[in-house]
């Protein structure tokens, strides 16, 4: 279970970073409203997940936490749009990435929540409302991803 939280709290963290940036970038837009939201809620479920982590005893491998930390720096600069030139089209990647993010934090919790009758620390009822919370923010996310899809695709076509 080590290693699988672990793979976790690095993505955790990029989450929390990529949907605060997203939401920066997007201030004052319909999208930068909801990215308000979902923001502090990824940074919420990011928490969830450290306290989660503390009380399976689950100890912190810092090579993960340096990947995420890392990858977060990199994806600074890809979804900028400083690589294509279009802001758009990186503010794009960026949704999409959180949205892949979100499905794979609601794989943990699911994953959790399975086992959850073997492990004091795992409160059923709690991975149920995270689960929830996922399968809120992955619809959100997709309308906005599509959305923006939409508005940069259609410009590329013309």
């Amino acid at each position: 279970m080590n290693t699988y939280v672990n793979d976790h709290l690095g993505g955790a963290a990029l989450g929390s970073e990529l949907a605060a940036r997203i939401r920066d970038r997007n201030e004052g837009t319909p999208l930068g409203e909801l990215m308000t939201r979902l923001a502090a809620e990824v940074e919420a479920d990011r928490r969830d997940l450290e306290a989660l982590a503390d009380a399976l005893d689950v100890s912190r491998n810092p090579v993960k936490q340096a990947g995420g930390w890392a990858a977060e720096k990199w994806s600074r600069i890809k979804f900028s749009g400083a690589g294509s030139g279009d802001a758009g089209h990186g503010n794009f990647m960026a949704i999409e990435t959180l949205t892949l993010g979100v499905a794979g934090k609601r794989c943990l919790w699911r994953a959790l929540d399975l086992v959850g009758d073997r492990y004091e620390a795992i409160d059923r009822g709690e991975m149920a409302r995270l689960i929830e919370r996922a399968d809120a923010q992955l619809e959100a996310l997709e309308a906005a991803r599509l959305e923006v899809a939409a508005a940069i695709f259609d410009g590329a076509a013309g």
